[in-house]
This record gives C-alpha cells, structure tokens and sequence, in this order.
C-alpha cells in the first residue's frame, strides 16, 4: 500500500502526475511518491490531483550521480523545495547537456532524431531518445534502441556529468531530504557492502530494499544491512507507466511489492530531524 519510487511525464514516465495519482488510487495505494529524475516539477499537478482522493503525497526526487565511473541514484524524500531548487536547477540543465551530446553522437552514427519538446521543468533522459529513434524508424522498439545504441557503454551512450556520491548526499541533506540508496543491486560500479560502507560515510539515511528487481535473497541482505548500520527501509515498484512501445513489455506495475505502510513514518521522522 506504500509507493515510494514512481516516475511521471516530468521525466521518464509516461503518466501525468494526475495520470498516476489515479492510478495509484485504482491500485490500493495509500501513500504515493513522485520520485522523477532530477526535478520536482510533478509535485504541484499530484498534489492538486491527491485531494480529490484520500492518497497521501510523498515529495521526492531521484538524484543522478556518478560512483566508480557508473551512475549511482540516490532517492530523497521530503525536501525543501525552495532550498532544493537552484541546485537541482544546475542537475536538470546537466541532463538537457548530456541529451544533447547523445543526438550528436547519433548524428554522427547515421541516426538523425528530433528530441521531442519537453515542458519547463521536465527532464529529458535516455526513454525520450529511444522514442524519438523508434518513431523516425530505425528500430521497432526502445529495447531495441537501448540494445544497439543507448545502453551503458554503447556507441551512443553519454556519462552523466560528473556529480559524487559525497556531493549528491550533502544536497539532499543540506535541503531537508532523507537520502536513501535506490536500487542498489542495479549498481553496476562496485560490491553493494562496500559501496554502502562509502555512502554511510557521506550521510545516507535509508536503502530500498524493496524493488521489481530485488530477488528474496537479495532483499534479505539488504535488511541484514540496515539492521547492521541502523538505515531507513523503503520500497516502490519503480514505476514509469505503460510502456508506450507495445513490443516492449511494462517494467512494473503499480502495488506489485505491496510494502508496508508503517515503513512511511520513520522516514517522516528522519525528515523532520534535518529541519
């Protein structure tokens, strides 16, 4: 009943922030967060959606840095919105740069693409450019883009701009946010008890533990891990909607893991102890 990693049209999903508040509420949630890539621009339309229904908002955002070379995302609930919006101001003008350099980079390969106009605020990713390559007809699905193209390491591929571990954390806690690791068996840059050694040092609070591509076992060491370093668990289905591509299958849905709802009040706390 609790949703603590959903994305919108803000970034890379493919809902409006009312879209998926009422999808939310078809599903059993009780608490939802918005939790899109570098921006929180969703936060105000799902807020004015929420009250039309008896579903708690949760304000997040999901930070992009960079660890060990690869891009390491750190969740951040309850932020400062006021305080957090000039630097994360400075993230989302990263993102349109690194975009930018990836449709060059396709340009250069043979793969011409027109970026579609994203609104103010919006986060621009690697999604929009699988789109933008499928619609212009050089691939029959985004997997397919990812595959030849966009994937980690691939001709086309940009590194985000470099932004640490130690610094991502810092903002987030300098503006009120609890940091929690997101998906930390999708990192790809190192051992997760080591890497989460390094991220305790800089100030996270929490670990997902609960994720579509968390196995038991996985989960389990995760909890051992909290436990052990005394760390916030949280959860979500990392949701980005249905998928647009209909030869590419849905990452989630929504409520699939069915996390706690008593799992909501201790980040609330902890939220409130950085104020």
């Amino acid at each position: 009943m609790l949703e603590l990693h959903c994305h919108t049209t803000y970034s890379d999903g493919t809902l409006t922030p009312s879209e998926l508040v009422n999808a939310a509420m078809s599903a059993g949630v009780r608490a939802l967060a918005i939790t899109d890539h570098d921006t929180m621009n969703g936060w105000d339309e799902a807020f004015a959606a929420a009250k039309l229904h008896n579903l708690e908002i949760v304000p997040g955002l999901e930070l992009s840095t960079v660890h060990n070379h690869c891009s390491l995302h750190i969740l951040g609930f309850y932020p400062d919105a006021q305080k957090l919006r000039e630097p994360l101001g400075d993230r989302l003008e990263g993102r349109k740069r690194r975009s930018q350099q990836m449709v060059a980079k396709l340009a250069e390969l043979g793969y011409p693409i027109q970026l579609p106009e994203l609104g103010e605020g919006m986060a621009p990713g690697r999604p929009h450019i699988a789109t933008a390559l499928v619609k212009a007809g050089y691939f029959q699905s985004s997997r397919e883009a990812f595959d030849r193209l966009l994937g980690d390491d691939k001709p086309a591929y940009v590194h985000y701009e470099k932004f640490s571990i130690v610094e991502g954390i810092a903002m987030l806690c300098s503006c009120g946010a609890v940091p929690v690791w997101a998906h930390p068996y999708l990192f790809r840059g190192g051992d997760v008890k080591e890497v989460l050694k390094e991220l305790v040092a800089a100030g996270l609070m929490g670990v997902e533990v609960y994720h579509p591509n968390h196995s038991a076992k996985e989960i389990q060491n995760l909890k051992k891990l909290c436990a052990e370093y005394g760390l916030l668990m949280t959860g979500g289905s990392d949701y980005h909607g249905p998928s647009p591509d209909p030869k590419t299958p849905d990452r989630s849905t929504l409520n699939m893991l069915q996390v706690p709802l008593d799992l909501l009040e201790p980040i609330k706390q902890a939220a409130a102890s950085l104020r």
